[in-house]
């Protein structure tokens, strides 16, 4: 009640205060895609609906009864009459009779063989109630996964903009020192105006990286089911869970990657699902096929009748029956429902080799991808650090007078250049380290919900 209280103030908290900033860390956005996201909630109703047919299908085991209950009123009204009797006249007067009838019955019919398709049909709706359940934690799996993955990618874009926004700052001091060199003669007007262009196309970048900020913000916000418009900020720094996953070699963590495939099977939950489904398949095959089998069912009855209430249950009657329904020819109807059913089934065993034909794509792509995102994060980092120094040397050799100003603006553009890949490189490997953990079936959710 508490955990659902803290949501709700949440949600009404970021809806409501739209004139005052809302920070949404990492954990406010994927506790609001928990609560908000569409397709989860449906998923989530579809196990109300498999817990009542689950109730239906133990139903089937249990007898029926009904009870039935009628009364009946009669007037009968007959006029005055003169009749002849040989040839001597009688008077008949008016006759006016009432009758009253009252009748209660119960009655009970109980299945007592029906080829197993009340067995077969008990455990199908408990294949299917098992399979929404582990399908609805899967969703909220893959609902934290791309809640994780649309949020670093806003964290990216504002990392990228700072890059671009300090680049725009350097530029503008290189533009003012050599605008006064070239006041003292110390600097050539081609010079003046190449660091100009320079200056002009560093402010470009900073107002085309400030549309993909807010491209990557919008797409977040339609994910969590928020305003676009609304004014919220974000997390701009590494958190401590960040910053331990950027020094923590991954590689080695899954160096046993082909071992944890078949574990994979055991921890998938849509994969557990889909064999749910699959054996629900087979459930309706037995109950197509109960068709060809005879059905035996009891039956009790008791009633009474009567034309005064209180002599209702004087008379009664009792019966006791056993129904034998014997299939002999019913057009080829049974036939083709366990066809179809045959059918299905197998289709749904297709679906299963798919799927873990998927994951193991998912797994080596993942872990692919995870080596190649390391990789990236160390070179992309020794990349910044030898484009750094070069970048130092330039600008002193320029400022000296004995270097090129092509020189310092190449080696800028190679320091961007290095800056920007290690902020890709960094946020990859950090969303690459919950996606093998998705697709390897291992993500917690639990510390979000």
């Amino acid at each position: 009640m508490i955990t659902n209280f803290k949501y709700l103030f949440l949600i009404i908290l970021i809806s409501g205060l739209s004139f005052a900033q809302t920070k949404i860390t990492l954990k406010d956005a994927i506790q609001l895609a928990l609560q908000k996201n569409t397709i989860l909630n449906q998923a989530e109703n579809n196990i109300l609906s498999q817990e009542s047919g689950v109730t239906a299908a133990y139903g089937n085991f249990m007898p029926s009864l009904s009870g039935f209950a009628s009364w009946g009123w009669d007037r009968n009204e007959q006029a005055g009459s003169i009749r002849y009797i040989n040839g001597i006249p009688f008077n008949i007067p008016k006759i006016t009779s009432e009758t009253r009838s009252y009748i209660a019955s119960v009655n009970s019919d109980v299945t007592l063989f029906d080829g197993l398709s009340n067995i077969a049909n008990l455990s199908a709706a408990n294949n299917n109630l098992n399979s929404t359940r582990l399908y609805v934690e899967f969703l909220k799996q893959q609902t934290v996964i791309n809640t994780i993955t649309r949020y670093y990618n806003l964290m990216t874009q504002m990392a990228l903009l700072k890059v671009r926004e300090e680049n725009v700052k350097k530029q503008e001091i290189n533009f003012k020192t050599i605008e006064e060199k070239n006041r003292l003669g110390a600097a050539t007007l081609a010079d003046l105006y190449q660091q100009q262009v320079e200056l002009g196309n560093a402010e470009l970048q900073v107002i085309n990286q400030n549309l993909e900020v807010q491209k990557a913000k919008n797409n977040l916000l339609i994910f969590l089911g928020l305003d676009v418009t609304g004014d919220y900020t974000f997390e701009t720094d590494f958190t401590l869970r960040e910053e331990s996953i950027l020094t923590t070699d991954l590689e080695e963590d899954y160096k046993n990657i082909q071992e944890r495939i078949s574990d994979a099977y055991n921890n998938r939950l849509d994969y557990k699902s889909k064999l749910y489904e699959l054996e629900g398949s087979l459930n309706q095959v037995t109950i197509a096929r109960s068709g060809h089998f005879p059905r035996l069912t009891g039956s009790l009855g008791f009633s009474s009748y009567s034309n005064k209430f209180d002599e209702l249950f004087k008379s009664k009657t009792y019966s006791v029956g056993l129904n034998l329904n014997i299939p002999i020819f019913s057009g080829f109807s049974v036939s083709n429902r366990v066809q179809i059913a045959e059918v299905q089934s197998m289709n749904k065993e297709l679906e299963v080799r798919e799927l873990e034909r998927k994951i193991k794509q998912e797994i080596n792509e993942s872990y692919l991808s995870l080596i190649a995102a390391k990789k990236s994060l160390s070179v992309s980092e020794k990349n910044v650090k030898a484009a750094e120094e070069r970048l130092k040397i330039e600008q002193e050799r320029y400022n000296l007078g004995s270097g090129k100003l092509l020189d310092l603006l190449i080696a800028n553009s190679s320091f961007i250049t290095a800056k920007t890949d290690y902020v890709n490189a960094q946020y990859s490997y950090i969303i690459i380290s919950d996606q093998i953990k998705y697709y390897l079936g291992i993500l917690d959710i639990t510390k979000y919900e």
